[in-house]
C-alpha cells in the first residue's frame, strides 16, 4: 500500500507547487525590477518625453540673407508683405475640402476661385503649374500682394474663413538696380519638399516646413549660407490645448549676405547690349538662308582677366525671377518652360554650347607649337585646300601665301590650320593608326586648355563642352551605330549620307574631322564661360582661374567675414613667347583684321584690345556669332545664335561695353570721370551692426549713365563704319559673309 501525506498531497503535487511559487516569485520580482528601471533609473527621461506630447512648436522663419553686387546694391533682398497663407490641413477637415472657402477668398482676393483652388492643390506627375510643391503641413501662400484692406476683412471674419490667414511676411524681391535684372545668375526660391526635409534631417543644416530653398543660381548655390536659422519657441499646453508655459525659445538667427562681384551699372551695360545687338542681327539679311537673321539667343560674359571674377554675366532671352515670389501663375509658367519659350530659365553663359568656329584658332596655335612647328614658320595660306576629292576652301578664296601662325590668326586663314591639321593626322597614323602611335596634340591641347569639362564657376548645372578626341568617337559611335546604319542611305540625303559614312567609320578619327576641328567645327562644343577663362589666362600670361562670382559672404551682423579668394586652375600649355605672338596677333585682329571694321578710332595705344572673331556653321539653322575680347583688365565674350558673323553681330556691343568700362566716348577721347568701372573693384561693401549695407544710391535714371557710350556705334558714316574706322578694307564688313558662301562646298560634321 502506498503511504500518503496527511495534507493529501502527493510528491509530484508539491514539485508542482514549488515550481509554481518560483514562478510567480520571479514574474513579481521582474515586474519589480522594471518598474523600478522605468519610475526611478530612467524616470527623469521618460518624464521629459511624456510632457514633450503636450509642448507646440511655434516657428519663427529667419530673414532670408542678401545678394550684393560689388558695392553692396542689392540684387536680392526681402521686403514686408501681407500674405494670405491656407493650411491645406484645416481645409480637408470640412465637408467639402474647402471649397467654399477658398471660392469666399476669391471674391475678398480679386481673384478667380479657378486660381485660387489650383494654388492649393499638390504637384504630381498628372498635375500642372500652378499647384503647390511644398510639403502639405506647410501653410501655401495664395497672394503676397494683398491690401491692408482686404487683410482686415480677412482677419475680422477669421469664422468665415476657417484655415486661412493673413500676416505681414518678409518676402524675397529682386531687384532692378539699373534696369538689370541678373535673372540667371540669381536664381529663384520655392518651398520645401517632405523628401528634402527628410534628407536633411539629420545633416547641420536641417529643413523646417516653413523654409524656401534655392532652386537654380546664386540662390540654391548657396543656399545653405542665405537661409539661416529659423527660430522655434516651445509651448508648454494641457491635453485641451491650453498654454501653461513656456518650454524654451531658440532665437532665429538671420541667413548671411553673400557680397558677388557683380557690378550692377556693367550688368545693366551688358544686358542692354546683348539686346541691342540681337535686334540689330534681327534686321539684316542672311544671304545663305534668303531671310534675315533670327538671333534667338546669346549671352556675354565680362570677367576680370587676372582673377577669374565675374563683373556681370547675362543671358538672353531673359525673365523677371519676382514671377516666382509667392507661388508662380500658370501662364508665367508656360511662358518660362513651354515650347515656343526659347527657355529664358537657361543661363545660356554656362549652358549654352555651340561650336566655337574660329574662336577656337587660339587652342588650335597652341596645339601646332606644341607638335613643333615654328611660330614664324612658313605656312601657305591658299584659296583652298584639297583632300580625297574634296575642296575645303578659305574665305573669300583670300591668298595670303605664306606666313606665319600669328598672321594666320589676325587674318582667320583657314587653309593654314586646315594644312597642320592633316599633317598631323598624317603623323599619328590616318585612320588606321597603331596602338599607342597617335600623338592627337590637337586634342590633347584642348584638353590642357580645359575644355571638355566644367570650368567649376560656383553655379550649377554648369554643362561641360565636348572635345570630340578619339575615345569620345568611340563612345559616340557605339551608343548610335544601330540608329545610323538602320537610317542612313549612301545616295540618299545630305543627313544619309553622313549617318550612312557614321554607320561604316564613325569610331575613327577621319581626315575630315580633323581637319574641320582644327578651325571649331565638327562636333566641337564650348561655352561662353570656357572662353572666357581661355581668353582671360592669354590676356594675364597663361594663369587660368576658376570663375567666380561669389566675393564673399558675410554675417548679417557684419562681423563674420569668409572671403572668397582666386583660385588657379591650371596653366596654359604655352610658352611666354607663344603667348606674346598670340597677343601680338589678337591685337592685330582689333586694329588690321577681322574686327577692325568695328573698332576705328578705338584709342589703342592707351587701352589695347585684343579679339578673336567666329564664325560657326550649324546645320540646320544659321551661323552662331562669336567674339572673344581681352584688355589688360577685362575679358569679354558674346556669342549670338542664328546671327551671323562674329564681328557683325556683336562688335559695335562689345566696344560698347569696353566704352562703358573705360570712359571712351564715341571720339576716341577718354574721361575716367565718367568711366562706369576703370579698375576691378578691390574692397568689399561695409555690413553694419544692426545689418543694413552701406551701399551708393542708385540712379532713379540709370540709363543717363551708359547712354552716352551705348550709342556711340549707332551713328554710322556712307561706309557703315563708326567715326575714324580708316584702317579697315572697303570689303571687310562683309568678308567673314562671304567666307561662309565660299565654305559650302566643303563637308563638314556638324552640329
Amino acid at each position: 500500500m502506498t503511504n500518503i501525506p496527511e495534507t493529501g498531497r502527493t510528491p509530484r503535487v508539491q514539485i508542482r507547487l514549488v515550481v509554481i511559487q518560483i514562478l510567480v516569485l520571479s514574474l513579481l520580482g521582474t515586474l519589480g525590477g522594471r518598474l523600478w528601471y522605468l519610475q526611478i533609473r530612467e524616470g527623469s527621461a521618460y518624464q521629459k518625453e511624456a510632457s514633450g506630447n503636450h509642448v507646440q512648436q511655434v516657428v519663427d522663419p529667419a530673414v532670408r540673407g542678401s545678394i550684393l553686387d560689388a558695392r553692396g546694391v542689392p540684387l536680392a533682398d526681402n521686403e514686408t508683405r501681407l500674405v494670405v497663407s491656407a493650411s491645406r490641413t484645416d481645409l480637408l477637415k470640412q465637408k467639402d475640402d474647402g471649397k467654399a472657402v477658398l471660392t469666399k477668398l476669391a471674391g475678398v482676393l480679386g481673384m478667380s476661385p479657378t486660381d485660387v483652388l489650383q494654388k492649393v492643390r499638390l504637384c504630381d506627375a498628372k498635375t500642372p503649374q500652378p499647384c503647390w510643391n511644398g510639403s502639405p503641413y506647410q501653410p501655401i501662400p495664395i497672394t503676397d500682394e494683398a491690401t491692408a484692406k482686404q487683410a482686415l476683412q480677412i482677419r475680422e471674419r477669421s469664422e468665415d474663413f476657417p484655415g486661412i490667414t493673413a500676416e505681414p511676411e518678409a518676402v524675397r524681391r529682386y531687384a532692378s538696380p539699373g534696369k538689370s535684372n541678373t535673372a540667371q545668375v540669381l536664381g529663384y526660391l520655392s518651398p520645401v519638399t517632405d523628401d528634402e526635409i527628410q534628407q536633411a534631417k539629420d545633416t547641420s543644416s536641417p529643413y523646417l516646413r516653413s523654409d524656401q530653398v534655392g532652386r537654380s543660381g546664386l540662390e540654391r548655390e548657396y543656399d545653405k549660407e542665405l537661409r539661416g536659422k529659423a527660430g522655434v519657441t516651445r509651448y508648454e499646453v494641457d491635453n485641451l490645448g491650453r498654454v501653461i508655459g513656456k518650454a524654451k525659445a531658440d532665437a532665429a538667427e538671420p541667413g548671411s549676405n553673400l557680397v558677388t562681384s557683380i557690378d550692377s551699372r556693367v550688368q545693366r551695360v551688358a544686358e542692354y547690349q546683348l539686346d541691342k545687338a540681337m535686334k540689330a542681327a534681327r534686321q539684316q539679311y542672311d544671304s545663305i538662308t534668303h531671310e534675315n537673321y533670327k538671333a534667338d539667343s546669346g549671352a556675354v560674359v565680362v570677367m576680370e582677366a587676372k582673377t577669374g571674377r565675374i563683373v556681370a554675366m547675362a543671358s538672353a532671352p531673359t525673365y523677371d525671377p519676382n514671377v516666382w515670389v509667392g507661388g508662380i501663375s500658370a501662364k508665367d509658367y508656360k511662358a518660362l518652360t513651354g515650347k515656343n519659350s526659347d527657355y529664358p530659365l537657361l543661363n545660356r553663359a554656362i549652358q549654352g554650347q555651340a561650336a566655337p568656329g574660329s574662336t577656337f584658332k587660339v587652342v588650335s596655335t597652341a596645339a601646332a607649337v606644341n607638335a613643333g612647328y615654328a611660330w614664324d614658320g612658313g605656312y601657305p595660306c591658299t584659296s583652298s585646300y584639297s583632300v580625297g576629292g574634296q575642296v575645303f576652301k578659305n574665305f573669300e578664296g583670300e591668298n595670303f601665301g605664306d606666313i606665319s601662325l600669328g598672321r594666320a590668326l589676325e587674318v582667320s586663314c583657314d587653309t593654314v590650320f586646315y594644312g597642320l591639321a592633316d599633317r598631323e593626322w598624317k603623323r599619328d597614323g590616318g585612320i588606321n593608326p597603331k596602338p599607342g602611335e597617335p600623338k592627337d596634340y590637337f586634342f590633347k591641347t584642348a584638353h590642357q586648355f580645359g575644355l571638355g569639362k566644367e570650368t567649376g564657376i560656383d553655379l550649377p548645372n554648369e554643362v561641360t563642352g565636348r572635345v570630340p578626341d578619339r575615345q569620345w568617337k568611340v563612345d559616340y559611335w557605339k551608343a548610335n551605330k544601330d540608329a545610323w546604319c538602320k537610317s542612313g542611305k549612301k545616295d540618299g540625303t545630305y543627313v544619309e549620307k553622313i549617318e550612312y559614312e557614321n554607320c561604316l567609320e564613325g569610331n575613327k578619327m577621319r581626315e575630315g574631322d580633323e581637319i574641320n576641328y582644327s578651325i571649331g567645327q565638327g562636333d566641337t562644343l564650348v561655352t561662353p564661360i570656357q572662353e572666357a577663362m581661355i581668353y582671360g589666362a592669354v590676356a594675364n600670361g597663361g594663369t587660368e582661374y576658376r570663375p567666380t562670382i561669389g566675393k564673399a559672404v558675410i554675417s548679417a551682423d557684419g562681423r563674420t567675414v569668409q572671403e572668397i579668394k582666386p583660385k588657379v586652375v591650371r596653366k596654359l600649355p604655352v610658352t611666354q613667347a607663344t603667348l606674346k605672338g598670340m597677343d601680338e596677333a589678337f591685337a592685330g585682329v582689333i586694329t588690321r583684321g577681322t574686327a577692325a571694321w568695328k573698332f576705328g578710332g578705338w584709342p589703342q595705344d592707351k587701352i589695347a584690345l585684343h579679339g578673336k572673331t567666329g564664325t560657326a556653321e550649324v546645320y540646320g539653322k544659321q551661323t552662331t556669332s562669336w567674339l572673344a575680347t581681352y584688355s589688360k583688365d577685362y575679358t569679354v565674350i558674346m556669342t549670338i545664335s542664328q546671327a551671323g558673323t562674329g564681328s557683325g553681330a556683336s562688335g559695335e556691343a562689345v566696344r560698347n561695353i569696353y566704352s562703358a568700362l573705360y570712359g571712351v566716348a564715341a571720339d576716341g577721347s577718354i574721361d575716367k570721370n565718367k568711366a562706369l568701372l576703370y579698375t576691378p573693384q578691390k574692397g568689399l561693401p561695409k555690413v553694419r551692426t544692426d545689418g543694413t549695407i552701406d551701399s551708393p544710391k542708385v540712379s532713379k535714371d540709370p540709363g543717363k549713365d551708359f547712354e552716352v557710350y551705348s550709342k556711340q556705334g549707332d551713328k554710322k558714316t556712307d561706309g557703315g563704319q563708326t567715326p575714324g574706322a580708316t584702317t579697315a578694307s572697303p570689303s571687310s564688313g562683309n568678308r567673314d559673309t562671304r567666307r561662309r558662301a565660299r565654305r559650302r562646298g566643303s563637308r563638314r560634321m556638324l552640329t
